[in-house]
């Protein structure tokens, strides 16, 4: 237990006014890191698809830009995600860090400057799937690395903290960039890119060299572990998700925690937009506004969340904000949209289920929390896995289901992924949770009470 017995003793010291709010001050310079990468990378998002499908930008048919920017990319970022936590556990989270940064750099060089101009599709397409792997490594190895490095008290405001950088960049801040560079400042979509290709190298250069925290060299093994830095590592933490079900069981709560938000707005522009059968209500400027607002208020409720999980508990804020929360919201914000055909009111729902979705920001505190040091690495790695993985199973969903029972049964079949999650959830414990403390100190409270009356 040595890694979380220096976290707590370092929160002994006298607090900061970064302490006082959630970061600890040692990891500061690993958000600015964070958000500045994803600025960085989500630059691409609002227009890379259709980028690749003109003559400058390749001439991809649709079908093959979509395999590059979504399927392969999505897949390389699933697979990364889950050794972004197994190669923690190895090397130490700082080390995946520049691997990542190093990885997302020259890759996009290469896309950017070997790729593109040679407009060759089977070169273009592996390039950039490749690149999928870097940005996971570099975020989610810093996300192992602050709560390992975090006192338990505080682990709940530090998930709140990286997810904020992270959804403030991808996409939030990274599409403000792409409109300013191309809309105001009259840069070419290809500048853009090379643009964010220079945004993403300061964040890596933030991360590799202004962070100086302890942890971040070390393997995430106590003395117990046999050769800690070696590679057959990769395999041993596959185990934990039978040795203890309740990581199995948090993986799939980070699975459906974000897959309603990818489907649903993967399905929205075919039942409220410009692609619905007679036209929809929602033209495409709109609904980039709606995925704007709704993860405008998603970003401002992972802070809230992340403190309040400290307060509340952590699992109790992920089943009753996030998983009943978002099971009443999602059809709520469906069937409202369809019935009304107002953006006012769409926007107003969608804000909902942004805030409610924050609900699941606690879970980044829980999971590595119930293990012991040497699976604290297992652990981050399936969770990071389902964050990767929401990304595919959200749009795979709605693609299964919608044809059969349409956008109002896709509703109700993400509303009761949710409720099913929600049972989950309720074995998902652990002594450090704030919230199993309080009833503890209740119970023994009761029990002393009981024996003093008698």
């Amino acid at each position: 237990m040595s890694q979380q017995t220096s976290a707590d003793a370092e929160s002994l010291r006298p607090a900061s006014r970064l302490d006082r709010i959630g970061i600890p001050r040692q990891l500061f310079w690993g958000f600015i890191a964070v958000l500045i990468f994803m600025i960085g990378d989500g630059v691409e998002t609002t227009f890379l698809s259709d980028y690749l499908q003109q003559p400058e930008g390749g001439g991809l048919p649709g079908a093959t830009a979509a395999f590059a920017t979504v399927t392969l990319y999505g897949v390389a970022a699933m697979i990364a995600a889950w050794f972004s936590g197994t190669l923690s556990a190895i090397w130490g989270p700082r080390r995946v860090m520049w691997l990542g940064g190093a990885w997302w750099v020259v890759f996009e060089a290469l896309f950017l400057f070997v790729a593109l101009p040679s407009q060759n599709p089977t070169l273009i397409v592996a390039t950039y799937g490749i690149r999928g792997f870097a940005y996971p490594l570099f975020a989610f190895a810093f996300l192992v690395w602050a709560q390992i490095a975090s006192p338990t008290k505080m682990r709940g405001s530090v998930a709140g903290w990286f997810w904020f950088a992270f959804t403030g960049g991808l996409p939030t801040l990274g599409a403000a960039v792409a409109a300013v560079s191309i809309g105001v400042f009259g840069l070419s979509q290809h500048g853009t890119l090379v643009l964010s290709l220079a945004v993403v190298t300061i964040g890596v250069l933030i991360g590799s060299f202004a962070v100086r925290e302890e942890h971040g060299l070390k393997p995430i093994a106590d003395e117990t572990v046999a050769n800690p830095r070696s590679l057959k590592r990769l395999g041993e933490g596959v185990d934990i998700l039978w040795r203890d079900r309740r990581t199995l069981a948090g993986g799939l709560i980070r699975i459906v925690n974000t897959a309603p938000q990818y489907g649903f707005f993967a399905m929205f522009p075919f039942v409220l937009g410009p692609a619905t059968p007679g036209g929809g209500f929602l033209t495409a400027p709109q609904l980039a506004t709606l995925a704007s607002i709704s993860y405008g208020a998603n970003i401002a409720a992972n802070l809230f969340f992340g403190v309040f999980g400290d307060r509340f508990g952590w699992r109790r804020t992920i089943t009753w904000f996030g998983c009943v929360g978002c099971a009443i919201a999602t059809p709520l914000w469906y069937f409202t949209a369809v019935s009304t055909q107002s953006f006012a009111v769409t926007a107003t729902f969608g804000v909902v289920y942004g805030i409610l979705l924050a609900g699941f920001v606690p879970l980044s505190a829980l999971m590595p929390s119930m293990v012991s040091p040497k699976d604290k690495g297992s652990a981050l790695a399936i969770l990071n896995f389902g964050a990767g993985g929401a990304a595919f199973v959200g749009p795979v969903v709605v693609t299964i289901l919608f044809p059969l029972v349409g956008g109002g049964g896709v509703a109700i079949a993400f509303s009761a992924l949710y409720i099913l999650v929600a049972f989950l959830s309720l074995k998902v414990k652990d002594g450090c949770d704030p919230g199993e403390q309080k009833l503890a100190q209740r119970a023994a409270e009761h029990v002393t009470t009981a024996r003093s009356s008698a």
